[in-house]
């Protein structure tokens, strides 16, 4: 069975993109190596992203806010499907990345964004993960290696629009 790279992006790298690394590697560890970065990374992850994650079970040991730059490198990993989490990212100028992956733009609300009590925003948190997690859930069970380019990038915009609804 192949296993395939992901980068997850978004712009401080500290929410959104780390949920998304950590469920793909988690619940998808068979399939998926999962990577996060940020065109502008924080330098730490948030800690409400990491009390959900070690809530949940998720190894955070190794989770840590990382530039966008560290991939676009000859020696980082070749990555087969690189996706935006946040509108922020999806609107910059991304690197080129070596081995022309498979792009798309999942958009999620940000949950550090989020004001309020503490419990509004752990809600937030545990919101952008359940979103996450149902796209990667859509995602891990396509039949990647039978699709042509055409029709997975099709379903891969199709998982990005989950969720959204027009007003």
């Amino acid at each position: 069975m192949t296993r395939y790279n992901i980068l997850f992006l978004c712009t401080g790298n500290s929410a959104r993109s780390i949920l998304a690394e950590s469920i793909a590697n988690t619940l998808y560890a068979d399939k998926f190596t999962a990577y996060s970065a940020g065109s502008q990374p924080k330098g730490k992850v948030h800690p409400e992203a990491l009390r959900l994650l070690q809530t949940k079970g998720h190894n955070t040991s190794e989770l840590h806010s990382t530039s966008w730059d560290d991939f676009a490198v000859p020696s980082a990993p070749k990555m087969d499907f690189v996706f935006t989490v946040c509108d922020n990212a999806a609107g910059e100028v991304c690197p080129a990345w070596p081995g022309q992956p498979m792009t798309a733009h999942w958009g999620i609300p940000d949950p550090a964004a989020v004001e309020g009590t503490p419990a509004e925003i752990a809600l937030a948190f545990a919101d952008a993960y359940r979103q996450m997690a149902a796209r990667l859930d859509v995602f891990a069970n396509l039949p990647l290696a039978s699709l042509d380019k055409m029709s997975l990038k099709s379903r891969l915009d199709d998982i990005g629009a989950m969720g959204h609804h027009p007003a």
